[in-house]
């Protein structure tokens, strides 16, 4: 296993739209054995694999609280099959827009088809923080970030800023 780097916004690798997984092979195991170490040393709750650079619609993610067991879950493929029309807001963050946190509106429920970490077809039912971390991570495998939920002025307050760290960074 090793850390990868996180891509930060505003970096165009982030818009691509990722491709799909053709099987879950041991290179793809690999992978996301990958990303859950850089998701744990960021530390973050969810990644998707075009935050590593890689465009493939793969996320993993672990709710677990500090003083609970380590509980890391792995979607590829997924799909959105059913959302609710009650809707939930949480202050969301990201590990590709980092120290930021916006409160987003999105479905309070989910039904989404996915392939697990050994390739098995799997359905989950999800709600309150399950919901929101899918969703987020989901926009990710369509090129968008949470920041594009917000309005257009937020958006571009948070994105200039990002954009002077990268350049400040960069100078050092």
């Amino acid at each position: 296993m090793a850390i990868r780097d996180i891509i930060i916004a505003p970096d165009a690798r982030l818009t691509q739209i990722s491709k799909p997984v053709e099987a879950v092979t041991d290179e793809i195991r690999a992978l996301m054995d990958d990303m859950l170490e850089t998701m744990y040393a960021a530390p973050g709750i969810g990644l998707a694999a075009i935050q590593v650079g890689v465009p493939l619609r793969i996320i993993v993610m672990d709710l677990a609280r500090e003083d609970e067991e380590p509980d890391p879950r792995y979607f590829v493929n997924p799909e959105i099959l059913e959302i609710s029309d009650d809707l939930a807001t949480y202050a969301e963050g990201c590990l590709s827009v980092p120290d930021f946190y916006e409160d987003v509106e999105r479905p309070a429920h989910v039904r989404v088809r996915y392939l697990d970490y050994d390739g098995e077809l799997r359905e989950i039912e999800a709600d309150e923080m399950l919901a929101t971390c899918l969703q987020h991570e989901m926009d990710h495998l369509e090129g968008i970030l949470f920041v594009d939920h917000l309005s257009k002025l937020k958006r571009s307050m948070i994105l200039k800023k990002l954009q002077k760290q990268k350049r400040i960074q960069e100078s050092v």
